[in-house]
């Protein structure tokens, strides 16, 4: 086991910036290869359908893919099947080679609705699992409307209750989106019967989601905000557990000794970390400089470097909540606003809307950092300017049309910025 390491606050952001592939963004060669390369290196990423200023999932990749398309990813999850969409943190995209490990959010999925709505709604379910097998693909729109149940979020359609239920289940899977539209096939058509052979036991799954959570972000402690830790157990064992029940701190200790994670104390920061044992020497260099000009991005709102809002407070001085499901009247900044990443500083925000419609990016906000501004940061307006102009290409759109308010900021930027 190796000892605990000691290093500073710059040290510590240097890191987390160079291993999430954003020193610089957009570094990786762009393609499929590109896609595949982020995913090697972060595991797992959220998947979220909000696309007003990009999908979740495709801007965490264009922050670090070179001219990103967001038809790579869909070619991925629906042509090849080199990825699917899971519940990990959230619900995710993860490689597809590693389903088997995830397959306990299957069994969870099949204990809470084999005796729920998939008993309930027995006919249903055998009509709707009937015409999948003999017509392939189908989506809730292709069955004969029926009353609504109540479900997750409250009533919705009885077809798609099952549905969903099902995909939770593991009994079928995504077959491809048209927008928000899902349509399902059986599970045994789109994964290799091999694959869905696999099954390691409960405890093995566990362990890779918890260690999926270290691979995502590079720097996580041993406990933090709830939302990180879904679906990797308690962290401590309670008297009402089975022996063999997975605990969190339990296997964190699994981890450490066997060297896949070694602690790190942060100066500055309150309680220790961990990083991953095969990055001991990214550590290690990144007590030196970034050695190229600094570079800017936008970070997705769920991007794995973003996760743990308290080391965001703790390491890069930056208070970041997603406002989109806080009522208007208490946001701080907007309803899809994005951090800004300058080097390896979190600088600002910003609300960008795509209006593709008319080809026009639309920024409704852009807040700066107290202790920032944009126009004495050596090399930032050229850096911003770059981070637009690839926005643009990534959005399919030309123009620019800031906010009245924002005309400082149209000034010193422009209206059609070029990489």
């Amino acid at each position: 086991m190796d000892e605990t390491r000691t290093i500073d606050r710059a040290t510590a952001r240097r890191f987390l910036v160079a291993r999430h592939g954003l020193a610089p963004p957009r570094s990786l060669d762009g393609g499929l290869d590109g896609v595949r390369a982020a995913f090697g290196r972060l595991g797992s990423v959220q998947f979220d359908p909000l696309a007003v200023a990009g999908r979740n999932h495709d801007l965490v990749l264009h922050a670090r893919v070179r001219d990103y398309r967001r038809a790579w990813t869909d070619a991925l999850l629906y042509d090849t099947r080199e990825l699917f969409e899971i519940w990990n943190k959230g619900l995710s995209l993860v490689p597809a080679p590693e389903l088997p490990w995830y397959r306990v959010a299957w069994d969870s999925g099949a204990s809470e609705h084999r005796e729920g709505v998939l008993a309930r709604s027995a006919a249903t379910a055998e009509e709707v699992l009937a015409r999948i097998r003999a017509e392939g693909p189908l989506s809730s729109l292709d069955f004969e409307r029926r009353p609504a149940i109540d479900w997750w979020w409250g009533p919705t359609s009885e077809v798609r209750a099952v549905l969903e239920a099902m995909e939770a289940s593991g009994i079928v899977g995504l077959a491809r989106r048209d927008g928000n539209r899902k349509y399902y096939d059986l599970i045994e058509r789109l994964y290799p019967p091999e694959l869905l052979a696999l099954r390691p036991s409960r405890h093995e799954q566990v362990r890779h989601k918890l260690y999926s959570r270290y691979r995502g972000h590079g720097l996580l402690g041993a406990v933090g905000p709830a939302e990180l830790w879904y679906g990797t157990g308690k962290v401590r064992r309670t008297a009402d557990m089975a022996p063999d029940d997975p605990v969190r701190g339990e296997l964190v200790e699994e981890f450490v000794a066997d060297g896949d994670l070694v602690p790190v104390r942060v100066e500055g920061v309150r309680k220790p970390r961990l990083v991953l044992g095969t990055e001991l020497d990214l550590l290690d260099g990144s007590r030196r400089p970034f050695p190229s000009e600094p570079e800017v991005t936008f970070l997705a709102p769920l991007d794995p470097l973003v996760w743990d809002r308290d080391l965001l407070r703790e390491l890069f001085d930056f208070d970041y909540l997603w406002e989109v499901y806080t009522p208007e009247h208490k946001r701080r900044w907007g309803y899809y606003v994005l951090p800004l990443l300058f080097g390896d500083r979190l600088v600002g925000r910003i609300e960008p809307r795509f209006d593709r419609a008319t080809g026009t990016l639309r920024i409704l906000g852009l807040w700066w950092e107290p202790d920032f501004d944009p126009r004495r940061a050596d090399g930032f307006v050229p850096a911003m300017r770059r981070a637009l102009a690839a926005y643009l290409r990534f959005g399919e759109v030309r123009t620019i049309d800031w906010a009245p308010h924002l005309g400082a900021a149209r000034r010193l930027i422009g209206t059609r910025p070029r990489a």
